[in-house]
């Protein structure tokens, strides 16, 4: 919902600084109202809140995704962050469940994302979940001047 904008800025920013990239965080409160409210939203965002208080305690933001070899849509997520104090209280697997049923019930063929490889935490916690690394890939990214030189700008 869009009042939920500064508490999704709020956790893009604790989860840049646990990555150890506050640096890199530029999204504004109106990039996110932009792109998840807009006429197009780019991405979704599931809140996970304290059961005994209701307050917002982590997120999941994420955007469909398609697999030509499986010929079939899925989810990437792009963000999964849990505030340090609601860590353990179940609050991502409630996040991660959620997305399953997402995919499950949309038809879709799977749920994927990246991990730091130093983030032992999450890892161990995929893991559990019965998630496994995709070890042969390479992430490669196209940004800042590269993008702009190869995009013509």
């Amino acid at each position: 919902m869009r009042e939920d904008v500064p508490t999704i800025v709020r956790f893009v920013y604790e989860l840049a600084a646990y990555e150890q990239a506050p640096h890199e965080a530029r999204a504004t409160a109106e990039d996110f109202e932009r792109d998840l409210f807009g006429p197009a939203p780019a991405a979704r965002v599931l809140i996970a809140q304290d059961d005994a208080t209701g307050e917002p305690v982590g997120f999941a933001l994420w955007f469909t995704t398609y697999s030509t070899w499986l010929g079939k849509p899925g989810i990437y997520l792009e963000d999964l962050f849990v505030t340090p104090a609601a860590r353990g209280g179940g609050h991502g697997k409630a996040l991660l469940t959620e997305l399953a049923r997402i995919a499950v019930e949309r038809g879709y063929g799977r749920v994927e994302w990246s991990v730091l490889d130093w983030n032992e935490p999450a890892i161990g916690f995929y893991r559990k979940l019965g998630a496994g690394p995709q070890d042969e890939w390479t992430v490669y990214r196209l940004t800042g001047e590269a993008l702009a030189e190869l995009g013509g700008a």
